[in-house]
């Protein structure tokens, strides 16, 4: 906790959290990234490539991918209102970093003096924050509305499923935004967890999912499709997962995000390497039951960070499939620009490997404006119900509504 109140003092800060959980194909790394304004960075996806071949003395690079990198690989415009302007990307070569081993810490980069300034840092307790009040961006008879739509676009061969997402926000907030992002992984503990400062902007993320990993030449994804509250009692606990394995629906949703994945990744993959070595797994989390799947895939020789970028971003099971026609759709039907939720923030190492998570259970903050927000979505397919796509959409923001001690208000 120390740390990161240090390192947050930092124009770019990146944090990785895993919060000691199990997860098929491991968990982001442990470590913390600093650099001062200035520093140098990459902002486009031809430089993020050439960092797979980087010299070791390269170290580490840190940061993130926004969804509206899609308009820089397919031929997508992105409109709507955007409350936070992040840059489409943003990598950086950090000055000093940390990571944590399971009984050691190691400071790389300019490391003198750094471990006296993180244990010098004051320790504040703060009060438990005001209610909040957060609005929809798209208002709930609305969202039903674009539901009901997307069906039609479904029956009439436009799409077979889409992610369709929403925003609640807030104005002039004033937001401590270590003490938060502390108070989101007591509330919802997540492997792929991570905290985002560059300049005034925030990203405060419990994500439970990984976007992409690249493991000495293995490829790695892991789409998650299919939700279910929790149960009360292990009896109710097993009664909800055995539901959520059995549903038709969050199945479906789930194996055709998997096809476009295999799909994605066979246009870098060594020939017939792809495979999908757990479909339908089922796992919990604090909140939530979530349905798993695993596609892998050998990376083809001549397959660079960029080329492997251009065919799996963003993820599908942020978009839906076809990807290209439901991003289209997404651009239509939503009314906010998504900016870094459904992105990706992550690492890059020197010897080439890399892990990327998918930015959702977040809140994004600008801290000169006082803007706050956070987006959830749910799949829609032609077997969706309105309404209760709009439940599982507040279920995924339970946990961020109490971190924010909000509520939701309509207009």
């Amino acid at each position: 906790m120390r740390a990161l109140h240090w390192g947050a003092r930092f124009a770019h800060c990146a944090y990785f959290e895993p919060n000691g959980l199990d997860y098929p194909h491991g968990t982001f790394g442990h470590l913390l990234a600093v650099a001062p304004t200035g520093a140098g960075a990459t902002h486009s996806l031809a430089e993020l490539g050439t960092l797979s071949v980087a010299p070791a003395a390269a170290g580490l690079h840190c940061g993130f991918i926004t969804y509206d990198a899609k308009n820089g690989i397919e031929d997508l415009t992105s409109r709507n209102f955007d409350g936070f302007s992040w840059p489409i990307l943003h990598f950086f070569s950090p000055q000093t970093w940390l990571v944590w081993h399971a009984e050691t810490l190691e400071i790389h980069g300019q490391s003198e003096g750094i471990l006296q300034q993180i244990l010098a840092q004051p320790m504040v307790a703060q009060p438990t924050p005001q209610v909040l009040a957060v609005r929809p961006r798209l208002p709930k008879a609305d969202y039903l509305r674009a539901v009901t739509a997307v069906r039609e676009d479904i029956l009439n061969g436009e799409v077979y499923e889409l992610n369709l997402c929403q925003e609640f926000y807030a104005e002039g907030v004033a937001l401590e935004p270590v003490d938060a992002f502390w108070r989101l992984m007591q509330a919802s503990p997540a492997p792929f967890a991570g905290f985002v400062r560059w300049h005034d902007h925030f990203l405060l993320c419990a994500s439970p999912e990984r976007f992409l990993a690249h493991r000495d030449g293995q490829l790695i994804s892991q789409p998650i499709k299919g939700t279910i509250r929790r149960g009360a009692t292990p009896e109710a606990d097993e009664e909800q997962r055995q539901t959520l394995f059995h549903d038709e629906k969050e199945r479906a949703e789930n194996l055709m995000i998997v096809d476009l994945v295999r799909n994605d990744l066979a246009r870098v993959a060594q020939t017939g390497t792809v495979r999908v070595p757990e479909l339908f797994g089922l796992y919990p989390f604090r909140h939530l039951w979530q349905m798993i799947s695993t596609v892998t895939a050998d990376r083809h020789p001549v397959a660079n960070l960029e080329d492997i970028l251009r065919a799996t971003f963003p993820m599908g099971s942020m978009t839906g499939a076809p990807k290209i026609r439901a991003m289209q759709l997404i651009e239509h039907y939503e009314a906010s620009r998504r900016g870094l939720y459904s992105g990706s923030i992550g690492y890059v190492q020197s010897d080439g490997n890399f892990d990327f998570n998918v930015v959702i259970r977040s809140l994004q903050y600008r801290r000169d404006t006082g803007y706050l927000s956070f987006q959830v979505g749910s799949a829609i397919t032609y077997d969706s119900d309105p309404e209760r796509e709009y439940e599982e959409c507040l279920l995924k923001a339970k946990a961020l509504l109490e971190v924010l001690n909000a509520d939701i208000r309509s207009w």
